[in-house]
């Protein structure tokens, strides 16, 4: 049994009709008017109903891929995809919390050195063992109490202004966000557990042998070339993982989508 929407797009508004048409579909989606496995209404019911043209519904069906929402079948159609976990997205909801609220969490700086690569940083930052890199150590307090240890190995240029911004950071966010680091391209964060070595437990105010999160992080400049690698050690009561699986829209969106539905045939379950 198809199923259509009588949502309607508004012609009147500044968003445009494939933008209007994704989020009617997407709300269904996540208000179960199209359940997982459950086929969408073919090209020519959307273009009918909706007054679309063909393009603009292969765009919004492109955009649905694009977010993995659907699948299509060729000669089938277009289907809901299914929760799948292998496709969750983590965030660091503690860390996010921390950074938003920047009255009460600063940047202490500990260490500020130049030093000789390691071969452990030469390695991570493409250097040789007698190339010269920026030392730094930091401890992240939020009211008063440590929650991160940070290090991390920059690479030496007086040429780059990223050395002074690095040492210049004295927040929080302007640490996590890399406001110290000018014309940066990308980074790779990898979390592991572990737990406080000796003097990680000291700095931190913890037991040794307590578990933490290791954040690994490195920063790539416009050449795609590294310019910093180090390392969080963070407390593990402060830091939490969360991830959203699936399509959920916002609660008065999916209202919205659950009195407008219109079956077309009989009324089922």
């Amino acid at each position: 049994m198809t199923i259509l929407l009588s949502q309607e797009i508004d012609r009147t508004s500044y968003e445009p009709a494939y933008a209007q048409l994704v989020n009617i579909l997407q709300a269904s989606m996540a208000t179960g008017v199209f359940k997982p496995g459950a086929q969408l209404p073919s090209e020519a019911q959307l273009c009918e109903h909706y007054k679309v043209s063909p393009m603009t519904v292969r765009r919004v069906i492109n955009i649905l891929l694009d977010r993995g929402l659907v699948t299509t079948a060729q000669g089938r159609g277009t289907f809901v995809k299914g929760v799948d976990i292998g496709e969750a997205v983590f965030h660091l909801s503690g860390l996010k919390e921390q950074i938003e609220s920047t009255d009460r969490a600063q940047v202490q700086l500990l260490e500020a050195r130049i030093v000789e690569a390691p071969e452990r940083v030469a390695r991570k930052l493409e250097l040789s063992p007698v190339d010269w890199t920026i030392f730094v150590r930091r401890l992240l307090l939020q009211d008063g109490t440590p929650v991160s240890y940070h290090r991390a190995y920059l690479i030496y240029d007086p040429r780059r202004p990223i050395v002074e911004g690095e040492l210049e950071v004295t927040s929080l966010e302007g640490l996590i966000h890399g406001n110290g680091q000018t014309d940066l391209q990308s980074g790779c964060l990898s979390i592991e557990a572990v737990t406080l070595k000796e003097e990680e437990a000291a700095i931190l105010s913890m037991g040794q042998g307590d578990p933490a999160f290791l954040i690994d992080h490195t920063f790539y400049d416009f050449q795609d070339r590294p310019v910093s690698w180090g390392w969080f050690i963070w407390r593990a009561d402060r830091l939490k993982l969360s991830a959203t699986i699936g399509n959920r829209p916002p609660q008065d969106q999916q209202s919205a989508m659950k009195d407008s539905r219109r079956w077309t045939g009989e009324d089922h379950e």
